[in-house]
Parts: structure tokens; sequence; C-alpha cells
């Protein structure tokens, strides 16, 4: 098998939660894709403006940023969400970028063995250590939260975020929208490019290219779109992936 003919990622199949009464609702109220961004779309380096606040809740979280490379990939999702909430300032700010912060730190209460072997390889979309993940992020939140005062409810509407970001292919909410679409951005970054490519055991060269091919028309919201345009377009030029192939 060349590199021209790896076979396709599975792609995501939004129809196995589309009935769901929260995903009808998200498509009437923003029916159109990507959902067009309402405030300013800012394309420059995500280096150009790191996330700000939170501090108590990332201290809280410090041991679960020492699992696959979160103390990297946490700060940068948050960083993409806090600039999608300018996009959409209709979200709730404040539960996107809570659950941008804490939507990996399951991985850090899961057997780390499977993490790459079964995260990262075959069917990943579908993986069993993924659903695992997503639920022991959910038992993060719920044991961090509540000390640091934030209310049932809001706990509650994070949890529902963090439940299903990576296995499910649909939205439920703008918010849930803006927090997979950070999750997806870091990826177009040339730290998730060199950590991911890794990860999935492929050559930098091929991985950019499904980014442009399989990744990029999952995107939800045109902010997101055309900022992982743009660092696609950098990271291609910086790591000369037209030449090193």
């Amino acid at each position: 098998m060349n590199r021209s003919n790896l076979p396709a990622w599975e792609k995501a199949d939004p129809s196995v939660h589309a009935s769901d009464p929260r995903a009808v609702t998200f498509v009437e109220n923003f029916g159109i894709r990507p959902i067009p961004a309402v405030g300013p779309i800012v394309t420059e380096s995500i280096c150009s403006a790191p996330s700000r606040g939170f501090e108590q809740l990332w201290k809280a979280i410090e041991p679960e940023t020492r699992t696959r490379a979160n103390d990297v990939h946490l700060p940068l999702v948050a960083a993409y969400a806090e600039r999608l909430c300018a996009a959409y300032p209709a979200a709730n700010k404040e539960v996107v970028l809570v659950a941008a912060i804490l939507h990996d730190t399951g991985w850090a209460h899961v057997d780390e063995t499977r993490i790459i072997s079964e995260g990262f390889s075959g069917n990943w979309r579908k993986a069993a250590i993924r659903f695992e993940h997503e639920s022991e992020g959910c038992i993060v939140a719920r044991r961090v939260l509540p000390g640091l005062g934030y209310a049932a409810d809001f706990i509650e509407q994070v949890c529902d975020i963090i439940d299903g970001h990576d296995t499910r292919q649909v939205a439920y909410s703008l918010e849930d929208a803006l927090v997979r679409d950070s999750d997806r951005l870091w990826r177009f970054d040339r730290a998730g490019i060199m950590a991911s490519s890794s990860w999935f055991g492929m050559p930098v060269s091929d991985y950019v290219d499904r980014l442009d091919r399989e990744i990029l028309p999952e995107l939800i919201t045109e902010a997101a779109y055309e900022m992982a345009t743009a660092d696609l377009t950098r990271a291609k030029a910086l790591l000369r992936t037209d030449t090193i192939r």
C-alpha cells in the first residue's frame, strides 16, 4: 500500500443520533452549514491568543493534564474555544470554556496502554476506549466543579458536551458545536499535527492530506472552517509537506 491510496478513516455517521430531540432542535435553530459567524473570525496563529482565566480549574485538573499530551492539547483547545465564542456570542461562553478545558481529562483515568493501540487505530471513532474516556471525563467534571462553585445544572450542561464529544457525530447545542470544533481545530495547528500524526502512525504529509480531505468537511461552524483552513495552509508551508512526502 503506498501513501496515495491509504484507506480513508471511517466517516462520521451523523444519522446515528440525528433523531435525538436535542439534535433535532439544534438543526432547527442552526440549519445552515457551516453555521455563519456573527462576530469576528480571527485566523491568525493561535499562538497569538492564549486562553485566559480559569486558573483554579486548571490547577484542579493538573494531574489529568499529564496524560496523552493534555498539557498541550487542552490549553490549545481552550484558546480555540475562546476565539470561537467571539464569533458566536449567543453561546454560553463559560459552558464552552469549562467543557473545552475538561473534555479530555478522562484519558488520565483509562488504561494508558490502550489509548494508542485502540484509540488511534482501526475504526477509532467507535473504539471502546473513547467511550470510556468520555465517561471518565464526566466523573472528573462532577468531582472538581462543585468545589469551584458551579451549580448542578451547569455541571450537567458541561457533562452533556463531554459525553459523546468524540463518539457522537452530531451536536446537541451551539455550545456543544463550538467545543467539537475547538477539539478538531487543534489538529490543524503544528503541535496537533506533530502529536496526532505520531499517534496515528503516519507521516506528517499523509496526516495533513487527511485533515484537508476528511476532517475539514466535518467542521460545523464557518469560523472553525476558516481558522482551520488558515492553520493548515501555514502548517503545510512550514513543514514543507509538498516536498517531504
